[in-house]
């Protein structure tokens, strides 16, 4: 087992694809193509995300952002938790609504994914962040 971080700036809210960040963090594990196994993400912060979406059309994560602003807007009328921004409780319901964590089969050396899946970090504050994510993979 071995255990990795990919390091990212964000540049404030939006959906980041991290595909190739991925595999490059995977040839880190991997060095001989017969290698399978599992490889796990998990994001280390609460106000934002990881998911797998289309990565053919960019515009898909652009609706999947107003989709989430639209679950999860700045105007509710019961957020009492401001002391970080406008955007802070809205990011911390929109990160419970995907996941702080992923996991892929890995065969023969290569991510496994769908003709059209990408891997992303959604970030959903609006100042640009440092993110960590830790990575992990296990070998068959």
């Amino acid at each position: 087992m071995a255990l990795s971080t990919i390091q990212l700036e964000t540049k404030g809210e939006a959906f980041y694809d991290i595909t190739q960040e991925v595999r490059s963090a995977l040839s880190n594990f991997v060095l001989a193509d017969s290698l399978s196994g599992m490889l796990y993400l998990f994001i280390t912060h609460t106000s934002c995300a990881l998911t797998i979406s289309e990565a053919y059309d960019p515009l898909a994560a652009k609706d999947l952002e107003k989709y989430l602003d639209h679950l999860a807007p700045r105007s509710l009328d019961f957020i009492e938790h401001t002391t970080e921004g406008p955007d802070d409780s809205p990011s911390h319901m929109k990160s419970l609504l995907l996941q702080p964590s992923l996991n892929f089969f890995i065969e023969s050396g290569e991510l496994i994914l769908g003709q059209w899946q990408g891997i992303y970090l959604a970030e959903f504050r609006d100042a640009p962040k440092i993110r960590k994510i830790l990575v992990k993979f296990v070998a068959d």
